[in-house]
């Protein structure tokens, strides 16, 4: 299984989603065991869980990053 492309996956799926944010955010393992559509095994969604988490977050920083950026204009 490609991890980084099953990131990339749920990643925008849940970026396009306020209700899959906030399940995200309460249940990680059980949000992206329901966006992956396959049974993964614990330690690859370890992975994808920490991979989300990090993907998302570095989404939010580049946004403020990105805010700052204008109001410095």
């Amino acid at each position: 299984m490609d991890i980084k492309k099953k990131v990339d996956e749920i990643v925008k799926k849940i970026k396009a989603d306020p209700k899959l944010m906030k399940q995200f955010a309460d249940d990680p393992v059980k949000t992206v065991e329901s966006l992956a559509g396959v049974d993964i095994p614990d330690d690859i969604e370890d992975k994808i869980v920490a991979g989300v988490k990090a993907a998302l977050a570095s989404g939010k920083l580049g946004d403020v990053i990105e805010t700052v950026k204008k109001l410095a204009k």
